[in-house]
Protein backbone atom coordinates (compact mmCIF):
# COMPACT_ATOMS: atom_id res chain seq x y z
CA UNK A 1 0.00 0.00 0.00
CA UNK A 2 1.32 3.68 -0.83
CA UNK A 3 2.03 6.21 1.54
CA UNK A 4 0.47 8.80 2.28
CA UNK A 5 2.02 12.38 1.89
CA UNK A 6 1.52 15.30 3.58
CA UNK A 7 0.82 18.32 1.44
CA UNK A 8 3.85 20.94 1.66
CA UNK A 9 2.07 23.04 4.12
CA UNK A 10 2.04 20.50 6.67
CA UNK A 11 5.45 19.06 6.06
CA UNK A 12 7.42 21.90 5.69
CA UNK A 13 7.62 25.14 8.06
CA UNK A 14 6.81 28.77 6.16
CA UNK A 15 10.63 29.47 5.94
CA UNK A 16 11.35 25.63 3.97
CA UNK A 17 8.50 26.77 1.60
CA UNK A 18 9.39 27.61 -2.25
CA UNK A 19 8.18 30.60 -4.06
CA UNK A 20 5.45 28.85 -5.35
CA UNK A 21 4.56 27.07 -2.28
CA UNK A 22 4.70 30.23 -0.80
CA UNK A 23 2.38 31.87 -2.66
CA UNK A 24 0.05 29.33 -3.01
CA UNK A 25 -1.10 29.95 1.00
CA UNK A 26 -2.84 32.81 0.16
CA UNK A 27 -6.66 32.55 -0.03
CA UNK A 28 -7.48 35.04 -2.27
CA UNK A 29 -9.43 37.08 0.26
CA UNK A 30 -7.91 40.52 -0.08
CA UNK A 31 -8.61 41.18 3.57
CA UNK A 32 -4.73 41.84 3.98
CA UNK A 33 -5.58 44.89 1.62
CA UNK A 34 -8.33 46.58 3.22
CA UNK A 35 -7.31 49.90 4.91
CA UNK A 36 -6.97 49.85 8.46
CA UNK A 37 -7.09 51.55 11.70
CA UNK A 38 -5.09 51.69 14.84
CA UNK A 39 -6.64 52.15 18.27
CA UNK A 40 -4.10 54.91 19.70
CA UNK A 41 -4.98 53.59 23.46
CA UNK A 42 -4.68 49.89 22.38
CA UNK A 43 -1.57 49.05 20.45
CA UNK A 44 -2.55 46.07 19.97
CA UNK A 45 -6.04 46.91 18.33
CA UNK A 46 -6.62 46.72 14.80
CA UNK A 47 -9.56 47.82 13.17
CA UNK A 48 -10.34 46.70 9.42
CA UNK A 49 -12.22 48.90 6.97
CA UNK A 50 -14.12 47.64 4.42
CA UNK A 51 -11.76 50.67 2.27
CA UNK A 52 -9.57 48.92 -0.11
CA UNK A 53 -6.49 49.45 -1.49
CA UNK A 54 -6.34 51.71 -4.71
CA UNK A 55 -4.77 48.29 -6.67
CA UNK A 56 -7.16 45.90 -5.13
CA UNK A 57 -10.06 44.70 -7.67
CA UNK A 58 -13.23 45.14 -5.46
CA UNK A 59 -15.12 42.00 -7.09
CA UNK A 60 -12.24 39.67 -7.53
CA UNK A 61 -10.27 40.56 -3.81
CA UNK A 62 -7.12 40.48 -6.52
CA UNK A 63 -4.49 43.07 -6.16
CA UNK A 64 -4.33 44.64 -9.94
CA UNK A 65 -0.82 44.82 -10.25
CA UNK A 66 0.78 42.65 -7.72
CA UNK A 67 4.47 42.12 -8.86
CA UNK A 68 4.90 46.18 -9.37
CA UNK A 69 2.48 46.92 -5.94
CA UNK A 70 4.91 48.78 -4.06
CA UNK A 71 6.10 51.02 -6.65
CA UNK A 72 2.74 52.44 -6.66
CA UNK A 73 1.60 51.93 -3.08
CA UNK A 74 4.96 52.25 -1.07
CA UNK A 75 3.76 51.02 2.18
CA UNK A 76 2.18 47.56 0.43
CA UNK A 77 3.45 44.76 2.92
CA UNK A 78 5.40 42.47 1.88
CA UNK A 79 4.73 39.30 4.01
CA UNK A 80 7.96 37.24 4.26
CA UNK A 81 7.93 33.93 6.32
CA UNK A 82 11.10 35.87 8.36
CA UNK A 83 7.83 37.70 9.72
CA UNK A 84 5.66 35.00 10.58
CA UNK A 85 5.96 35.85 14.17
CA UNK A 86 4.37 39.55 13.19
CA UNK A 87 1.31 37.96 11.33
CA UNK A 88 -1.24 38.73 14.52
CA UNK A 89 -2.30 41.74 12.47
CA UNK A 90 -3.63 39.73 9.66
CA UNK A 91 -7.27 38.07 9.86
CA UNK A 92 -7.43 34.76 11.69
CA UNK A 93 -9.10 33.19 8.33
CA UNK A 94 -5.61 33.95 6.72
CA UNK A 95 -3.44 30.97 5.53
CA UNK A 96 -0.33 32.18 6.61
CA UNK A 97 -1.15 33.54 10.03
CA UNK A 98 -2.83 29.97 10.52
CA UNK A 99 0.28 28.23 9.51
CA UNK A 100 2.45 30.13 11.31
CA UNK A 101 0.18 29.91 14.39
CA UNK A 102 0.56 25.53 13.63
CA UNK A 103 -3.65 25.54 12.68
CA UNK A 104 -4.83 23.56 10.04
CA UNK A 105 -5.99 25.56 6.53
CA UNK A 106 -9.75 26.17 6.80
CA UNK A 107 -12.11 23.70 4.39
CA UNK A 108 -12.96 26.43 2.29
CA UNK A 109 -9.32 27.31 1.32
CA UNK A 110 -8.29 26.51 -2.11
CA UNK A 111 -6.16 24.04 -1.46
CA UNK A 112 -7.88 22.03 0.48
CA UNK A 113 -10.84 22.64 -1.84
CA UNK A 114 -9.84 22.97 -5.15
CA UNK A 115 -12.20 26.12 -5.68
CA UNK A 116 -10.25 28.81 -5.67
CA UNK A 117 -13.48 31.12 -5.55
CA UNK A 118 -14.91 29.00 -2.40
CA UNK A 119 -13.14 31.96 -0.16
CA UNK A 120 -15.67 34.18 -1.36
CA UNK A 121 -18.71 31.80 -1.50
CA UNK A 122 -18.03 31.16 2.03
CA UNK A 123 -18.38 35.20 3.03
CA UNK A 124 -14.54 35.25 4.13
CA UNK A 125 -13.80 37.85 1.43
CA UNK A 126 -15.23 41.68 0.90
CA UNK A 127 -15.88 40.90 -2.52
CA UNK A 128 -18.66 42.85 -3.85
CA UNK A 129 -18.68 44.56 -0.35
CA UNK A 130 -15.88 46.71 -0.47
CA UNK A 131 -15.47 50.93 -1.43
CA UNK A 132 -12.55 52.30 -3.04
CA UNK A 133 -9.95 53.96 -1.35
CA UNK A 134 -10.70 57.36 -3.25
CA UNK A 135 -14.58 57.26 -2.54
CA UNK A 136 -14.19 57.73 0.82
CA UNK A 137 -12.69 60.51 3.01
CA UNK A 138 -10.10 59.03 5.16
CA UNK A 139 -11.52 61.18 7.88
CA UNK A 140 -14.78 58.90 7.36
CA UNK A 141 -12.76 55.55 7.38
CA UNK A 142 -13.70 54.97 10.87
CA UNK A 143 -17.31 54.65 9.79
CA UNK A 144 -16.72 51.67 7.78
CA UNK A 145 -15.18 49.16 10.17
CA UNK A 146 -15.93 45.53 9.86
CA UNK A 147 -14.03 43.87 12.23
CA UNK A 148 -10.68 44.16 14.90
CA UNK A 149 -7.88 41.52 15.34
CA UNK A 150 -5.79 42.17 18.43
Amino acid sequence: MAQRVEPFWQRKTLEEMDQAEWESICDGCGLCCLQKLEDEDDANAIYYTRIACKLLDLNTCRCSNYADRVRYVPDCIQLTPGDAAKFGWLPPTCGYRRIAEGNELPPWHHLICGDPDAVHGAGISQAGRMKAEDAVPEDDWEEHIIFRVG
